[in-house]
């Protein structure tokens, strides 16, 4: 344990930092978009293309940390489910592992904190809800199943992608195109946010707090 933290603690540091920044432009672009007295929101009026905008915020945002020099250095995971499945493969040792995932949750919650004391009432209106994802009309098992197939295909393409020689290059494009894209879905199908495991305990943890 104490080797993998002396040897590995910088690539803590930088998925923590990572997950951080993905939450701040999470909640601050939901905010832009959502708010109800917000120019944006004033602005686009349609809820399609305020879901595009978000959607093309998130995957540019990961394509942006997952080719910068951090994201190159502690592997670009941002997400305990990504961690998890490289563990089960035997790419990640364990302890690595659990430190990932430890500074996941703490970057991420970082990151809803520090937006939250800048935004205010902001992100803490109904309509934006603190950037939360939660069951839509369809009901809890729908949400369920979606989550995981989204989650299992983001996956499924990120592992085909980085074990093909000549696709491996562009496995950042590919997961924050599919980034994108899930967020289209989940807006399309469920109540208003964003996603990723790691993402919601934070920002729960915000609203249970307000």
């Amino acid at each position: 344990m104490f080797a993998a933290l002396k040897k590995h603690w910088p690539e803590y540091l930088m998925e923590a930092a990572g997950l951080g920044i993905i939450m701040i432009s999470v909640c601050v672009f939901g905010a832009i978009l959502d708010y109800p007295i917000s120019p944006v929101h004033q602005t686009i009026r349609d809820p399609t293309v305020r879901t595009i905008l978000l959607g093309l915020t998130r995957g540019l945002t990961a394509v942006g940390l997952i080719y910068s020099p951090w994201g190159k250095q502690s592997g670009a995971h941002f997400n305990p489910a990504v961690t998890l499945t490289f563990c089960w493969l035997g790419k990640v040792p364990a302890w690595d592992a659990c430190f990932y995932t430890v500074a996941q949750f703490l970057g991420g919650l970082a990151g809803v904190w520090l937006t939250a004391a800048l935004l205010g009432p902001w992100l803490a209106d109904p309509a934006v809800n603190y950037a939360v994802t939660v069951p839509g009309p369809n009901g809890q098992t729908v949400a369920f199943l979606a989550e995981l197939l989204m989650s299992f295909v983001l996956m499924l393409a990120v592992l085909i992608s980085s074990n093909a020689r000549r696709a491996a290059r562009f496995t950042g494009l590919v997961a924050g195109a599919l980034t994108a894209i899930c967020q289209r879905g989940q807006r399309g199908n469920r109540k208003p946010s964003a996603r990723a495991p790691v993402e919601q305990p934070g920002r729960g943890i915000i609203t249970f707090r307000a």
